[in-house]
């Protein structure tokens, strides 16, 4: 939970940062004069004045910060003094200032992914199992041990750069053309018909594609000292292949036979060294907690996946960053349309609880799956941000784009009602995020 909360505070703290120094720069240029830059919340723990008059904080809770400007002066003060004031500003610059923010988490983002593809990842390779029969995979031509290899003709190299690039048409529908080397290693052209579907967070979005990443047969990982297995002679690195004369195809597969097995002597057939072996195993019976009678033989199992480095050069990296930013972006906004039309469930929206265990389960996996996490938060917070929503920063652009085509600012009774729209809108986001958040921990 400590380590949860630490990655949490550390993903908070950062992306708001960022968004609040994106102001700041701005304003410096534009000629405001900043009061205050706090990072964190609360009791402030250390601050400083710098020649400029700025006072430099950090408070004790590290979820966020704020920047305060010089925002309006005293009808008595000097015009150098009113010079520096936010409100003394063009509606350019005050624009300007205000879309820095959120543009500031957007180029963290492509720098964040810029740093992944620079740095390298491991991935598993976009291999495929046999799909089921009559999905739209199994209907196109695919077969186990297709390699996809572009989607839409743009080049892939995972199985994660795959879903990515499915995730749009998966929801939309279409025709998908993939493009696929087979285990003789002929290229070949694919076509994948989609119906469009709800997104639903609780299923993989894939799955009524009928493409799964393959699974090769189970790998014995660890034998228990004196268990059936071990006597049969099984060893640590068989790889498992047929039980009972039937193909192995995956690891929970030869559990669940096993565990129906019990009291039975099964033909196990491991391939060792490039031999293939046929040793006789008793499936042992054991009383699990369930009270109910199962079987076992006594090996650990895990599995060799086929992995590819994903990498790029400096250049390539930064292209890729920018892509996957826009590319988010875009895809993150066209899902907020699909909720307010109704055809996305609004239960894909994520609270603090949700992002606070993302931030947790990434940082344990990785130090790139936790850059991909704050990636993603930043385009989120840059997204949402940029709304046309009273009391964000899209929301003040909108103010400053009627200005600037009236010719007059907003009026104050204008703003206190967007201000309350906005204030409404955003409560009922956060419990509608909360909702779903105690939601997903209660099922």
């Amino acid at each position: 939970m400590l380590f949860t909360l630490l990655a949490f505070a550390v993903a908070i703290g950062l992306l708001v940062t960022i968004h609040e120094l994106g102001h700041y720069w701005v304003a410096r240029r534009c000629g405001v004069h900043i009061e205050r830059f706090s990072i964190g919340f609360g009791k402030v723990l250390f601050k400083r004045t710098d020649k400029r008059g700025c006072e430099w904080a950090v408070s004790l809770l590290p979820l966020g910060g704020y920047v305060m400007m010089r925002n309006d002066a005293p009808e008595q003060a000097s015009d150098a003094y009113k010079a520096t004031t936010f409100e003394s500003k063009t509606v350019g610059q005050r624009a300007a200032i205000t879309v820095a923010g959120p543009l500031a988490n957007l180029i963290l983002a492509v720098l964040l992914y810029a740093l992944v593809g620079l740095i390298g990842t491991q991935e598993p390779a976009a291999l495929i199992a046999q799909p089921e029969a009559n999905t739209p995979a199994a209907i196109a031509g695919l077969e186990a041990g297709d390699t996809i290899t572009a989607v839409d003709q743009r080049a892939i190299e995972s199985w994660s750069q795959l879903r990515w690039q499915l995730l749009d048409p998966v929801q939309t529908g279409g025709q998908v053309e993939l493009t696929i080397k087979t285990p003789q290693g002929i290229q070949a052209e694919r076509f994948l018909r989609l119906s469009p579907s709800a997104l639903n967070p609780d299923v993989d979005p894939l799955a009524a594609t009928g493409l799964r990443l393959a699974t090769p047969a189970p790998l014995v990982r660890q034998i228990v000292a004196d268990s059936s297995a071990a006597q049969a002679g099984v060893q640590a690195g068989d790889q498992l292949v047929a039980l009972n004369h039937e193909p192995i195809q995956s690891a929970a597969q030869f559990v669940t036979q096993i565990q129906r097995l019990a009291g039975q002597t099964v033909q196990l057939e491991v391939e060792r060294q490039g031999q293939t072996l046929v040793l006789p195993v008793f499936v042992t019976p054991h009383v699990d907690e369930q009270g109910q009678r199962v079987g076992r033989i006594g090996i650990m199992l895990g599995a060799h996946i086929e992995m590819v480095t994903v990498r790029y050069g400096p250049i390539a990296s930064i292209e890729q960053g920018f892509t996957r930013t826009v590319d988010t972006f875009w895809f993150s906004l066209k899902m907020l349309g699909r909720m307010v039309t109704g055809d996305v469930s609004v239960k894909n929206i994520s609270g603090p609880v949700s992002i606070a265990d993302y931030a947790g389960q990434t940082a344990r996996i990785g130090l790139s799956a936790y850059i991909h996490f704050l990636a993603l938060i930043s385009i989120s917070i840059g997204l949402l941000n940029l709304l046309p929503i009273p009391m964000l920063d899209g929301g003040h652009l909108l103010y400053y784009a009627i200005e600037a085509l009236t010719g007059r600012p907003v009026s104050d009774g204008v703003k206190l009602i967007g201000q309350r729209i906005g204030l409404g809108l955003l409560a009922a986001l956060t419990m509608l995020a909360f909702f779903n958040d105690f939601n997903r921990l209660l099922n």
